[in-house]
């Protein structure tokens, strides 16, 4: 990182980094991925993370759990999120494969927002798919396999909010980092590519109007 950042946390000197950038990080994400990419590459990053949490106030710990939640295949803790910044902090524990559930997070999918992720232990199976869309990109109707990696310990990629993936397995203990930008798009879509079936996911949080329009 540049020497202006030295001195802070590791997530203060990230978080510096995106918030004092020239131009809008969403329009520029792959840019924050090189960004990224350099930070991760510290070598005690879990420590400064592990020490990050050990250091939470009851308040602030009262915080994170408030704001994390369990998916089918992994717990998704967040560590901050500032209404007035253009990202969010995460860290993911993946449960053990015997306790994963058919769902979103093992479907082929994509996402409402960009990131930015860093294996922090453990390992898994991530694969990158093109989709086809239906008519006003509301549904999948197709998907093609286009790349098939094992990701390890220290691996970093950057994911964009139009792209298509899947992680089938991971690794007992995987534990992942990410940066998450703000939403660009209303949803997010995710297909079953052997019974061919496509799910547009509207988050709860912007279906008030439509839950007053229902009574």
């Amino acid at each position: 990182m540049l020497a202006e950042f030295t001195g802070l946390s590791a997530l203060e000197e990230l978080a510096a980094r995106v918030q004092r950038a020239e131009f809008p990080v969403v329009d520029h994400w792959t840019e924050v991925g090189v960004w990224f990419r350099e930070w991760a590459s510290r070598p005690n990053l879990r420590k400064e993370l592990r020490s990050y949490i050990d250091g939470l106030t009851p308040q602030q710990a009262t915080w994170v759990i408030a704001h994390s939640r369990e998916t089918t295949t992994h717990f998704a803790w967040c560590l901050r999120d500032e209404t007035d910044e253009p990202f969010t902090f995460w860290l993911h524990e993946y449960k053990p494969l015997s306790d994963w559930r058919t769902g979103y997070a093992d479907s082929v999918h994509n996402h409402r927002y960009h990131f930015c992720t860093t294996i922090l232990s453990g390992a898994y199976l991530h694969e990158r798919f093109d989709a086809r869309l239906g008519v006003g990109g509301r549904t999948v109707v197709g998907t093609e396999l286009t790349n098939r990696t094992q990701c390890t310990e220290g691996t970093t990629g950057t994911l964009l909010a139009h792209e298509f993936h899947r992680i089938p397995r991971a690794a007992d203990g995987t534990m992942t980092f990410l940066v998450k930008s703000r939403a660009v798009t209303p949803w997010s879509l995710s297909y079953d590519p052997d019974t061919g079936t496509s799910h547009r996911h509207v988050p709860v949080e912007d279906r008030l109007e439509d839950l007053t329009n229902q009574l």
